[in-house]
This record gives C-alpha cells, structure tokens and sequence, in this order.
C-alpha cells in the first residue's frame, strides 16, 4: 500500500470527495446547454438511486460556474420558503448589491425593497424578478440548485414562479436532484407538467475500470486485487467510496474491510431503501435476490405472481434504479451485496 496519513476517500453523504469520478458526458451536456446563446435547456433534473452521486455531480457543476464572472449561484433547501429566501441571497450578496446600485438605489412599487442603505424585503416575487432583470442587462446568468427535491408547498410555488420567469425570457437556470418517486410527484401537479419536457439525467453505475485504476493510484493494489474491488463495488458511487476508505484503513487488504463495508453500506443506504418500499416491491427483490440466473419466469414462480402483476412492479423497480433490465427477460440488483441483504430480512 503506498504511503500516506490521509485517507482520500470519504464515508460522508453528498461531500465533493477527494478522490472523486466525473461523469464527463452528463457534465459537459449541462454545461454545454446552459453556456449556449440562446440556451438549449435551462433546468435539469439529477435523479438516480440514493447514493449514486447526484449531489456530488451538482455541486461540481456549481462549482465551476462559480469561477466564471457572468454567473452566480444559489443553493436552496425544500425546508424552508425558497422564494424568500432566494430575494435574501439576492439583496445580501455584494456582489449583487453593487449591480443594483449602478446608477443609483431604487425601491420596488412601494413594496420596500431597498438597496441603498439596509434591505428589506417585503415582495419576494418581485424582488427576484427585479434582480433577473438586472441581471439580463448585465448579460449575468442565476443558477439556483436545490438538493433533494420534494413536492412541497415551498417547491411547488417556486417552480411554478420560475416557469413564469422563463417565459419572460429571464436568466434563470435550475439544477434539481430527487429520487425518482419524489420527481415523478412534483412533475404530476397539476400546474407543473411542463418538467416532464425537462431532461432528465439518470446517474448509472461508474466505469469499473476506472474505479480500478483509482484504486491501483491511490491505494496501491496489484490490477487483479483492484478489478476484484471495482466488480465488488457494482460501479455504485457511495460503494466506490466505502470499500476505498475501508480498504484504505486496512493497509490494502480488502478481504479484511469487508465486514465494515457492508455493514457500511446496509446501515446508510439500504436499511432507509428497504423501509421506503412497498410490499410487493420487496416481494419481487426478494425473488430476484432468490434466483440464480434471475429470470423473468423464475422470479415471477418465486413471487407467486403472474404476468400482468409482475409488469408494474418491473417498470418501477428498473425507474427507481434498483434493478437493470436491460437484458431482455432478466431482472438484476443494481446495487453490491443487496441481495445479502434482502434474504436476511
């Protein structure tokens, strides 16, 4: 094992890693889409099975957009009001202040909104879309990110209000990450279908080549030791992470970091998976975790269901990311070791 004190792999939920594996492709699409003039999309939406990477992957486009002078960006939380708390970042950011000083202070219709002096807000709307405003005659661009989307009332009135902004030709972009069942029911509001023509980006396993050869640099291990690793992590993101960091600790063996790594993994990821499916969602691993070659006729006779009950089960299961059904007739678990887990429970 090569030298070092520090660890360069992490254990923590949603921190930019050290050692981290970019997704060149959806990357470059985001970045390329939302440099273009005029823009080829202005929101995209991150989704993938817990753990897959999807906060990572924002904060990396967040942070290259911040080095650049005619960006600025936001990150909002779906637990408090986003519009209020959008015009606060607005109207306290120098930066932004400095802009909507040029040529004087102004106050927004009565409403209260002042830049000279102290600030207060009393029109969120408002406020904001004086500031994109500003923003278009600076040729600025705005990008709010918002981890973890979920259809509350917060969410619903802010992306119902940006829909409007974007009618209105305004320099707004938004970057949002959820699972697939928290975006499927904000896309189902009835005042916001217009994301179903937003697109969509589905984190899938990391190359385990690449994996590999981080773990050849980076800890050390002969190619045969770090292949065995990459085809133990699955390609899954958090699962790169948690095998490097324990192998890491445990000199380069990985056999001996085994026992944390799944308990790693079971304790973060898959217990809160497991406890947010249904039944016969669980029905239906529990077969496929059963079956050797996870056929469709195998796991539907294990389950003790036929066709038409087998179908929907499928199509959300593969939609949630938790299995591959790419192999025409065949269901496979996407993620390392959750089949142990699954017929333990």
């Amino acid at each position: 094992m090569k030298k070092g004190t520090n660890n360069p792999y992490t254990l923590i939920f949603g921190k930019l890693p050290t050692e981290n594996i970019p997704r060149i492709v959806e990357y470059n699409e985001v970045l390329e889409s939302f440099e273009n003039d005029p823009p080829n999309q202005q929101t995209y939406m991150i989704t993938g099975v817990r753990g897959c990477g999807k906060t990572v992957f924002m904060t990396e486009l967040a942070q290259e957009l911040r080095k650049r002078d005619d960006w600025m960006v936001v990150e909002l939380s779906t637990s408090q009001d986003l519009l209020l708390n959008l015009a606060q970042i607005l109207y306290n950011e120098n930066q932004l202040v400095k802009l909507l000083k040029h040529g004087g202070g102004f106050s927004l219709l009565g409403f209260g909104v002042q830049v000279n002096g102290t600030t207060e807000i009393t029109n969120s709307q408002l406020a904001i879309k004086e500031a994109l405003k500003r923003f278009k005659k600076q040729n600025k661009k705005l990008l709010v990110c918002i981890d973890e989307i979920i259809a509350n009332d917060y969410v619903k009135e802010f992306v119902s209000l940006y829909q409007i902004f974007i009618r209105e030709d305004l320099p707004l972009y938004l970057i949002m990450t959820g699972l697939y069942e928290n975006i499927s029911d904000l896309r189902d509001e009835k005042n916001l279908t217009f994301l179903y023509r937003a697109p969509e980006i589905k984190l899938k396993p990391l190359n385990k080549g690449t994996i590999a050869e981080n773990y050849i640099k980076n800890i050390g291990v002969t190619q045969t030791v770090a292949t065995e690793m990459a085809e133990l992590t699955k390609g899954y993101s958090f699962a790169f992470q948690v095998l490097g960091y324990f192998t890491y600790k445990h000199k380069g063996n990985y056999k001996e970091a085994l026992p944390e790594y799944r308990q790693y993994l079971e304790d973060y990821v898959y217990e809160k998976l497991w406890s947010e499916l249904s039944r016969g969602d669980k029905k239906i691993l529990y077969a496929i975790a059963k079956t050797k070659n996870a056929k469709a006729k195998d796991i539907m006779e294990i389950a003790g269901i036929k066709n038409n009950e087998y179908t929907p089960y499928r199509k959300r299961l593969i939609k949630k990311m938790i299995v591959d059904g790419e192999e025409y007739g065949y269901l496979k678990l996407t993620l390392p070791l959750f089949d142990e887990f699954i017929l333990r429970q």
